[in-house]
């Protein structure tokens, strides 16, 4: 059965990161992406995709924007239950001492046939929020062999699309 990926972007600051995520998860098959915090949206509260950001957005996104589903969340606390009880599994890219690595994670996804995934990804400078990562089923990390300790965050979500 093929897995269900949902995407949350919780406080992602840069609109080109956002279209890029988006553009990604038209090309790998993503379901539906979640924004909420101070993450821009492809429309402004107006309805209009010409403003700064959202110019921005479609800028990177070339059109996945109108494609991809997208949602804005105001209580990510209510939507991450909301999520649960539909049986999605929780599932924060970040370092953590509790993380596990992509590797694993897929190797344990395959075994228990874990078919619906909530994704999120955190903000670039400071990440998965704590409050976030306590409610996650699994805490997956991207092993990083240079010397910088991660990717930026449309990278690493595209990545992780494409594996998933």
């Amino acid at each position: 059965m093929k897995s269900k990926v949902h995407i949350l972007l919780p406080d992602i600051r840069s609109a080109y990161n956002v279209g890029s995520i988006f553009r990604s998860a038209d090309c790998f098959g993503t379901e539906k992406i979640y924004l909420s915090g101070t993450t821009p949206t492809p429309l402004d509260r107006f309805g209009r995709s010409n403003s700064g950001a959202q110019k921005e957005i479609s800028k990177t996104a070339l059109g996945a924007e109108k494609d991809i589903p997208w949602e804005y969340v105001l209580d990510v606390n209510l939507f991450l239950k909301k999520m649960k009880k539909e049986k999605f599994s929780i599932v924060c890219i970040e370092q953590d001492k509790k993380s596990i690595t992509l590797d694993n994670f897929i190797k344990i996804k395959n075994q228990e046939k874990i078919n619906n995934l909530l994704v999120i990804f955190g903000n670039e400078v400071e990440g998965v929020k704590k409050t976030i990562l306590k409610k996650a089923d699994y805490i997956v990390e991207i092993p990083m062999k240079g010397k910088k300790e991660s990717l930026n965050v449309s990278v690493c979500a595209g990545l992780i699309m494409y594996v998933l």
